[in-house]
């Protein structure tokens, strides 16, 4: 028989965040967390005022910004989750602090950097270490995945006839993340080396049964300031999630657009993708004086069509 449903108002908030948006576990538990604290401040949350939830800013004073963002997220998400069952008819998340938070720019890696990477773990891929080195090294910068993502990658999501993996990402989401040919050289290169047996294409080399453990994250970083430091680089530049940075700072380098980057990445907000349009501004810059349409490097045609349609358009 199936549970009644909560009279809980948080815990009906949070089985709606886990059924309709997928929300990842950790997300629910801080959330809940966040929540429950709120209401041993102020009371039930359901009839709160607005007086009652601006206080909440006294008893959030020593959070530091992130958290207290968090925090405030969670009860306007609350709100209007109130709001769209009928439980409310007003929303009084408007008195709720809003912190500006300044998104710490990622760290990043230059191509030089990057080619004396491959060119060691190239050099080394002859044996069975190294040509699981070069394959994390490729699949991490050449199709930026996440470090959970790489670590925990079944078989089943490597398709024999497609240039394709099958990732499933924060909060379960799925999404095709495409593999170059010199990634899926060095990603059969490793399937040939690989242990016999198990589920995930990088097993735990400590794990000798069948349908063991995969390599951890811990693991994965060493690996990779292991290869820094054997490179001649600063081991403490690098890490999965640099690499991860260097594929989408790379790729806008080389034209991508931002919103094939949001779905290469996996962000469910295009505002989280947006970090790395910092990263070069003047080559944006430059693209806009010699495509726009009216920019200094435009051609005769684009002129005489602009003078013809504009004449003032000529003038200095």
């Amino acid at each position: 028989m199936a549970p009644e449903p909560s009279h809980d108002p948080i815990e009906a908030f949070l089985a709606m965040l886990a059924a309709e948006r997928g929300a990842a576990a950790n997300t629910l538990a801080a959330y809940g967390r966040d929540l429950r604290a709120a209401r041993e401040e102020i009371g039930d949350l359901v009839i709160a005022d607005n007086e009652a939830i601006a206080g909440l800013a006294e008893a959030w004073r020593d959070l530091a910004p992130s958290s207290l963002a968090r925090k405030a997220s969670a009860l306007r998400q609350f709100y209007g989750f109130l709001a769209d069952e009928g439980l409310r008819s007003d929303d009084p998340s408007a008195a709720l602090p809003r912190p500006r938070i300044r998104r710490p720019l990622p760290r990043l890696l230059g191509h030089g950097e990057i080619a004396a990477l491959f060119t060691l773990a190239e050099s080394e891929a002859q044996a069975g270490e190294g040509a699981r080195m070069l394959a994390l090294l490729e699949l991490l910068y050449g199709s930026g995945l996440r470090a959970t993502e790489l670590v925990s990658l079944p078989l089943a999501a490597i398709p024999r006839d497609a240039p394709f993996l099958m990732i499933t990402g924060k909060g379960g989401q799925q999404r095709m993340v495409p593999v170059s040919a010199r990634a899926g050289a060095a990603l059969t290169r490793w399937l040939a080396l690989r242990p016999k047996g198990g589920r995930w294409v990088f097993p735990s080399p400590r794990t000798k049964v069948q349908g063991g453990g995969h390599l951890t994250r811990v693991r994965l970083f060493q690996l990779l300031r292991d290869l820094a430091l054997r490179a001649g680089l600063d081991p403490e530049k690098v890490s999965p999630h640099v690499l991860r940075h260097a594929f989408a700072t790379h790729l806008l380098e080389g034209g991508a657009d931002l919103r094939v980057l949001q779905t290469l990445l996996g962000h469910a907000d295009i505002a989280t993708t947006q970090i790395y349009t910092h990263v070069d501004a003047a080559r944006l810059v430059a693209l806009v004086n010699s495509r726009h349409p009216l920019g200094p490097g435009m051609g005769a045609a684009a002129q005489n069509t602009a003078q013809k349609v504009d004449p003032a358009a000529s003038q200095p």
